[in-house]
This record gives C-alpha cells, sequence and structure tokens, in this order.
C-alpha cells in the first residue's frame, strides 16, 4: 500500500496506490447492499454498513480471504451525509488496513431504501 507526502494526502484512511504481487489469486466481489437472509433492510446507514461488512467478509471467507486482502473498494452513497456513519464502521471493522478506495455520490440505487453499496477487489498471494 503506498500513501504518498509528495502528493495531497487523503483525508481518511485508503491508499494512493496499491502493488498486487505476481502470480496472486484475485477476486471481486459484486456490489454489497444490505439486503438480509430474510429480505429486510436496516433503516440506518449504520446498520446498512455493518452488514455490508458482514457480507463482504462472508464473501471473502468462501475465498480463503480476509479484510487485509482487500487492494480496492468502491462505495456508493446516496447521500453524502452517510459517509460518516460508514467510515465509522470501516475503521471499526478494518482497523489501520487502507486499501484504495473510491467514494461516489449517486442519485439511487436499485431499491428505494438502499443508502449504500459497497464492491471490492481482493488479491492473495500464491
Amino acid at each position: 500500500m503506498h500513501a504518498l507526502d509528495s502528493i495531497y494526502p487523503h483525508t481518511n484512511k485508503v491508499a494512493h496506490g496499491v502493488e498486487v504481487p505476481a502470480g496472486a489469486r484475485y477476486m471481486l466481489t459484486s456490489g454489497q447492499v444490505d439486503t438480509r437472509p430474510d429480505g429486510t433492510t436496516a433503516q440506518s446507514a449504520t446498520g446498512q454498513s455493518e452488514e455490508i461488512f458482514r457480507r463482504l467478509e462472508s464473501v471473502l471467507e468462501a475465498a480463503g480471504m480476509s479484510f487485509a486482502d482487500i487492494v480496492r473498494f468502491n462505495a456508493d452513497f446516496t447521500d453524502r451525509a452517510y459517509r460518516d456513519e460508514f467510515f465509522a464502521v470501516r475503521d471499526r471493522i478494518m482497523g489501520d488496513l487502507t486499501p484504495r478506495a473510491a467514494i461516489l455520490v449517486i442519485s439511487g440505487l436499485a431499491r428505494p431504501a438502499l443508502k449504500i453499496e459497497v464492491e471490492a477487489v481482493a488479491a492473495k498471494a500464491g
């Protein structure tokens, strides 16, 4: 992971660039949203973020990977106001991990109740 002092620092925990070793396995997730097994969705951005990270963890574990293997993620918010709640959950779960990230504010997701969607790319050597 590269956080460069020669360019303006990010205001949150993300890398300016990430190197993936030759021969690494890649895994790309589909967009993860808060749709629980019973079909419900949390009303709060915090609740949706927690479920999204739970789902990401399940997908990563199925590939023999963990959050430490994420090299990039994209987070889409339907309102900029959800950023702080999302970052609080992300920071609690991912700690000091700093993958490359893109954060977008979009006009909507597939269902009106959805506030956040996250896609991840993971890579694991060997």
